[in-house]
């Protein structure tokens, strides 16, 4: 009996340390309707970029529906910007708004597919010290199911500039909607906890 007892507590034991996430925090926080953890962030704020020449005349469908699903989950728009297919003003851009102390969160949206204007993952990616190439992948897996193998010329990225997750997503008014609602909005507060835990534990 006592040799059962003790097997079941190694068993109980070896239970709690497979329930602890990859990255060696507790459960399974990166899927949907994830529980709330301590560093979650609550109060979001949000930089939008839309990056298209041929937007300049000021409509921007893409940018709306970003903004709208953001606020739409308690997330603040605080700078909103409509800039040309430029790797310069792309990449300066993102970097300032990444300095901002009222901006959590930057969602871009246009210049990620395969023709000599698109220069927004060129721009932006040399800013991002820690690439989150699930992101990617996840979004291309779920634009599959509306659009097939178009996805192929789809090189949306995301990764954490300065403490600021980034969203590079593309043109396509579906798609900025199918990324901001199906993955931004459910990990944003979650991964801007993970990549301040520092400056605040400090």
């Amino acid at each position: 009996m006592a040799e059962e007892t003790r097997h079941d507590d190694r068993k109980n034991e070896h239970d709690h340390h497979e329930s602890g996430g990859a990255d060696g925090s507790d459960g399974d926080h990166g899927h949907r309707n994830h529980d709330h953890h301590a560093h979650d962030a609550e109060e979001i704020t949000a930089g939008v970029v839309t990056v298209s020449s041929s937007r300049e005349s000021g409509e921007d469908p893409s940018g709306d529906a970003i903004i709208e699903v953001l606020e739409d989950n308690g997330i603040e728009l605080t700078h909103r910007e409509l800039i040309p297919d430029d790797f310069d003003r792309a990449q300066q851009t993102v970097d300032t708004l990444t300095d901002r102390d009222d901006v959590d969160l930057i969602v871009t949206t246009g210049g990620t597919g395969v023709t000599p204007d698109d220069v927004t993952v060129e721009a932006v990616e040399p800013l991002l010290g820690k690439m989150l190439p699930g992101f990617g992948e996840l979004f291309r897996t779920l634009s599959y199911e509306e659009v097939g193998t178009h996805v192929v010329a789809t090189r949306a990225i995301a990764g954490i500039a300065d403490g600021v997750p980034v969203f590079c997503l593309p043109g396509s008014e579906n798609a900025v909607r199918l990324g901001t609602r199906d993955i931004i909005v459910e990990e944003a507060g979650h991964l801007i906890g993970l990549a301040t835990r520092d400056d605040e534990d400090e």
